[in-house]
């Protein structure tokens, strides 16, 4: 074990810092805006600091997307976060691949944690599929990169689903065993989950039982923040349901999860809960229900549409921003990849 250096202290952050991950890959859905990004936009407070990432580098774990789509998607996740409310003046908001902290510290990372850890991981299992001798390693290490992207900037809370607390456990328990073995407690602090709420939980429009996902291989699975107003009419009209009507409690909705599904998502859109809008709704059919929705979510995504073409028409102010973020990010990145340098006795130029 080697003796802590004095320089070695725990970041001096008082505020919480909390950083968040979305791979720019598919189209960001209705699930990402409720269960995620709008979230995110309400941590733009106070008591918080913000950095949020659109890890390019994860994207090429799985296969390599093309450079012209990559780039494209970077840009429109950007445009979706800046026309979902997101302040790149409050939030620092960037592409993982202009800040080479990430790659840095991610090798470092790769000689802390443990096999056995990385053989646990159950997102490995499912993106590889039967065939993982195919895979590549980068698909197979993504968790030590994931916890570089937390802990570069010793972040204390990550907002995630519940299909990334497996690879948040595995982010606390590589900080947990560098500060344990460099001797240097508290340096790397253990960043806290921010699970997302259940209401908040949007599921397929085709099962009413698997999240909704910008991956899904039907279009009609999901809500894109660019769907027009006809085809949001018609995604929600094709929805799959039950015969029944609408119930008086929320009891009634206990076996019926595309109608839960369908209530959850009116109640996020309208910013009430679920009870309220089973007393509004209490007896409709969907026939009626599923029009209403589809209004409601048809006015509160459209602004979201507008603003991003708007945005994605002027590619170089969007690069612009990305870059200035990559900037302060890097700011806050850098020193504390230089200390865990020095812990670790790494010689560097001053």
């Amino acid at each position: 074990m080697r003796e802590a250096t004095s320089d070695a202290a725990s970041t001096p952050t008082h505020k919480r810092r909390v950083f968040s991950g979305v791979q720019p890959t598919g189209k960001l859905t209705l699930g990402n805006y409720l269960g995620a990004v709008k979230r995110f936009v309400d941590f733009q407070r106070d008591d918080c600091e913000t950095i949020y990432c659109m890890v390019d580098q994860h994207a090429i774990t799985a296969g390599w997307p093309g450079r012209a789509e990559l780039a494209e998607a970077t840009r429109a996740v950007a445009a979706a976060y800046i026309a979902c409310g997101l302040d790149p003046d409050r939030s620092i908001l960037f592409n993982q691949s202009q800040v080479p902290a990430h790659a840095q510290l991610a090798w470092v990372f790769n000689c802390v944690a443990r096999i056995g850890w990385a053989n646990r991981m159950t997102q490995f299992k499912d993106k590889a599929g039967k065939n993982t001798e195919n895979a590549s390693v980068g698909l197979y290490t993504y968790p030590a990169l994931m916890a570089a992207d937390i802990l570069t900037y010793h972040a204390t809370h990550v907002p995630v689903g519940e299909d990334q607390k497996q690879h948040l456990e595995f982010a606390r328990d590589t900080a947990a065993k560098f500060n344990n073995d460099y001797g240097v407690e508290g340096f790397f602090p253990l960043p806290e989950p921010m699970i997302e709420g259940a209401a908040t939980r949007i599921m397929s429009l085709r099962d009413g039982t698997r999240k909704m996902s910008k991956s899904d291989p039907s279009d009609m699975s999901r809500i894109n923040l660019t769907d027009d107003a006809d085809t949001i009419a018609r995604k929600f009209r094709k929805a799959r349901t039950d015969p029944e009507p609408l119930p008086d409690s929320l009891k009634g909705l206990d076996d019926r999860p595309e109608a839960r599904n369908l209530v959850n998502i009116y109640a996020a859109l309208a910013e009430t809960s679920a009870e309220a809008v089973i007393s509004e709704y209490a007896g409709a059919q969907f026939g009626a229900f599923k029009p209403a929705l589809a209004d409601l979510a048809v006015a509160k995504l459209s602004p979201i549409s507008a603003k991003m073409d708007e945005l994605l028409q002027d590619k170089a102010e969007l690069d612009r921003i990305l870059g200035r973020g990559a900037q302060r990010a890097a700011e806050i990145a850098e020193p504390i990849v230089a200390r865990t340098y020095d812990i670790i006795g790494f010689i560097r130029s001053r």
